[in-house]
């Protein structure tokens, strides 16, 4: 299995980093930041006859580099109460996925994931409702929602006086070393 890490993160070596790499700690991955693209808003063409026109951006590049691997790791502070711009832009683009590559859903229905996400504000209740949300995108694509992270954390550092997420994420580290990976 190899393993990709979507990173919506805007703050470099901010929480959502640090958490992130306690998961990630000792693997190969496959690491994307998405601060580090552009990534234009969706144009929404799924229904004229034209269809999408190309955004001149890292867009598909992405999705290449993504679609090749078995495990998909969804990274994102909580702006808001929900997900990033970033990764917001990312995933409202899978509709011109869906259009422009045939196999997106089959290939991206193969594929299992998880969420991290840090945020400030009571994330822990606050930060559910954007969990159900990747659960729903999760769902429509066929992705296997193998489970998520949530941590407290507001200014740099702060994550790592959260026990509870640091322990969520050692775990989910040992279960992913126990995956034969694939570089």
């Amino acid at each position: 299995m190899s393993i990709a890490v979507i990173n919506g993160g805007t703050r470099l070596n901010g929480n959502t980093d640090i958490l992130t790499n306690c998961v990630i700690e000792g693997i190969h991955t496959d690491s994307v930041y998405l601060r580090d693209y552009n990534i234009n808003p969706i144009i929404d063409k799924r229904h004229s006859e034209e269809g999408f026109q190309d955004r001149n951006d890292d867009y598909n590049s992405i999705i290449e580099r993504i679609l090749i691997h078995e495990i998909l790791i969804f990274s994102t502070p909580i702006y808001w109460y929900s997900m990033s711009g970033e990764m917001k832009n990312f995933i409202d683009r899978w509709s011109q996925s869906l259009r422009d590559f045939p196999d997106f859903k089959a290939r991206m229905a193969s594929k299992k994931a998880y969420v991290i996400a840090v945020g400030g504000d009571d994330p822990y209740i606050k930060g559910l409702p954007m969990i159900q949300q990747f659960k729903h995108i999760f769902d429509f694509i066929g992705i296997d929602f193998e489970g998520f992270i949530i941590g407290k954390g507001n200014k740099p550092g702060d994550i790592l006086q959260d026990p509870y997420a640091l322990f969520t994420a050692s775990h989910l580290n040992k279960k992913l070393k126990d995956i034969p990976q694939r570089d």
